[in-house]
């Protein structure tokens, strides 16, 4: 909002007393910020730390999240870095298991429409009538590792060279493992196969989850050369995907 003409101003010597760089108004934490930058192990504490909080206030942080007024169960970090890939990579399809309210197949549709190329098809096991309709986006409904979901997914694929795919659905290990086996022959290319919420059982949120999507791609990624993490996708130090941003590179 603009100033009133008659709000007064702080003197100079006012504002630089209050506003000065060189002057932290929380030393404190100003000094314990350099000595943690300093140590990596210090470092890793305080970003698990912090993820921890962010994780546990879901009502408030990735819960309450929304996309054109649709609910939108992501890190906004996260989503911040789809829009890189995909401005970079332009895919002609994505693949995404795990569509619930649909938000995130709606953003990603937007980020679509915004480069004016590519598609998405959404999978999920429950249809819901209140989902986001678009243009781009395909819903298919039933077990992303269902014969019966392949049969429906292969036709729509055909004559896609460039495709990326976004695995969010049952999240217990032989579900993924599962996951990564079928789609992983999907991702084309110099395309990311992103594997979601690998930072549940301990890595470093919600410890008691049991083996997950971090397992699981630790043991796909055992013996092959095909895919390799991309470690760089995770700069924001937030991420839900701890490892998983993987990239096909042969």
């Amino acid at each position: 909002m603009p100033s009133s003409v008659n709000t007064p101003r702080p003197s100079s010597e006012k504002y630089a007393e209050d506003y000065s760089p060189s002057m932290p108004r929380r030393p404190v934490f100003w000094f314990f910020s350099r000595v943690v930058q300093k140590i990596p192990f210090l470092k890793r504490l305080a970003i698990d730390l912090f993820e921890n909080i962010y994780f546990d206030s879901a009502k408030t942080t990735w819960d309450d999240m929304s996309w054109l007024g649709t609910s939108c169960q992501k890190y906004s970090t996260d989503l911040w870095i789809y829009q890189e890939i995909i401005f970079s990579l332009k895919p002609d399809v994505i693949i995404e298991t795990g569509t619930l309210y649909g938000g995130s197949a709606l953003y990603l549709a937007s980020l679509l429409d915004l480069i004016g190329h590519g598609r998405v098809i959404s999978i999920d096991f429950q249809s819901r009538l209140d989902r986001p309709r678009h243009p781009r986006v395909t819903y298919i409904t039933g077990s992303s590792v269902s014969p019966d979901v392949i049969g429906q997914l292969e036709p729509i694929l055909e004559g896609s060279t460039e495709r990326m795919v976004i695995l969010d659905s049952d999240h217990r290990k032989p579900h993924v493992d599962e996951e990564l086996r079928i789609y992983s022959q999907y991702v084309t290319v110099g395309q990311y196969l992103i594997v979601e919420d690998s930072s549940i059982n301990g890595h470093p949120v919600s410890a008691q989850f049991g083996p997950g999507p971090f397992e699981s791609v630790a043991s796909f990624l055992r013996g092959r050369s095909d895919f390799e993490i991309d470690n760089k996708k995770e700069k924001f130090l937030l991420t839900a995907n701890h490892n998983g941003f993987l990239l096909r590179v042969k």
